[in-house]
């Protein structure tokens, strides 16, 4: 991951936003408690992060991703918007981490996955690990690629072909896996496939204790 992002991480965040859908919505969909612990797992260059403590000046935000490269940009991006104090980085394989050793709590309120489990091979587990951390009443939620059905086949087609260059694959099945991982772990769960099936947006919601 270092090494596809050592360049890219300079312009990821100009190139993404034109066709990276959905982010902006899964923020606002939220809706943390005052004082709720917030989670991004492959927070990359920080984007979401910073938007998010903008949005929620109540919550503790935290950042995991795997690339040292794009924790770099992360901070550079969070220290620029003053948010330092609020927001913290930590570099762990999302597939298994501890958040206790990485941030000193046992798990969080809120944890978002925004288009990294296209660009994670072993990305059921990252669904798995990530529930595993949920508290009580806490909720994950996920935007990513969809299978574009509602889309013309030339436009998946070309779609896919670009987003190979950056070694991203959609999850088709990602609804199917979300609903089910999702009852494995005691959670309910709805999807939404919005732009026609650009995207999907799951959120999966742990029962209060």
């Amino acid at each position: 991951m270092d090494r596809i992002y050592r360049h890219q991480r300079h312009i990821y965040d100009a190139s993404r936003k034109f066709y990276l859908l959905g982010r902006d919505g899964l923020i606002e969909g939220l809706e943390p408690p005052p004082g709720a612990a917030i989670l991004e797992i492959g927070c990359g260059t920080g984007r979401n992060l910073v938007k998010i403590a903008r949005r929620y000046p109540g919550c503790d935000c935290y950042g995991l991703d795997v690339s040292a490269e794009m924790l770099a940009t992360a901070r550079a991006s969070v220290s620029r918007a003053g948010l330092a104090d609020r927001i913290r980085l930590a570099q762990a394989d999302a597939t298994g981490f501890d958040p206790q050793v990485l941030f000193g709590r046992p798990g969080f309120d809120r944890i978002v996955i925004s288009y990294a489990l296209s660009m994670i091979p072993p990305w059921q587990p990252v669904v798995t690990e990530a529930l595993r951390r949920l508290n009580a009443g806490g909720s994950l939620h996920v935007v990513d690629f969809g299978d574009q059905a509602g889309l013309p086949g030339a436009f998946k087609s070309l779609l896919s072909r670009w987003l190979a260059l950056f070694h991203v694959t959609p999850r088709e099945d990602l609804p199917a896996v979300m609903r089910q991982l999702s009852q494995v772990a005691g959670a309910g769960c709805r999807v939404a496939t919005p732009y026609r099936g650009y995207a999907v947006h799951a959120v999966a919601e742990m029962p209060r204790g």
